[in-house]
């Protein structure tokens, strides 16, 4: 039997705005996904601790603060301190293309822009754990 992805679903810092983050957390809920959802305003730290607790596979960023650049990059660093190297860090929000490829050049995974389809990123994640397997 194959084990269920398992998914956190973040929000980082002052972002208040979390109804898309409510919705990418139903969807991946309805893809089969088991879903760990940590609330509003969590810092990095907090976030990464809860990747560590449940055990996750992916950590799904949602950030519409305008803070990205400082928030995917300490999540890396924090993941790379706990051994979270097998866990892989993606996202969406309001993020410049320029900006979507220099945090993919650091090491995030695909990060996902306004009008992206929420069936991509299911099937990407879906992709990158069968990738992980092989």
């Amino acid at each position: 039997m194959q084990q269920k992805i398992r998914v956190l679903v973040a929000k980082a810092g002052l972002d208040g705005h979390d109804r898309g983050a409510k919705v990418v957390a139903a969807t991946f809920r309805d893809a089969g996904f088991e879903v760990i959802y940590t609330g509003l305003r969590q810092t990095p730290e907090m976030i990464v601790t809860a990747a560590l607790q449940e055990d996750v596979d992916v950590i799904a960023l949602s950030i519409l603060s305008g803070a990205h650049m400082t928030v995917f990059p300490r999540l890396l660093k924090l993941m790379k301190e706990q051994g979270l190297d097998d866990v892989l860090l993606t996202g969406g929000g309001i993020i410049s293309d320029e900006e979507v490829k220099k945090l993919m050049d650091m090491g995030t995974g695909r990060l996902f822009q306004p009008g992206a389809s929420l069936h991509e990123a299911v099937d990407y994640i879906r992709n990158w754990r069968m990738a992980q397997r092989h």
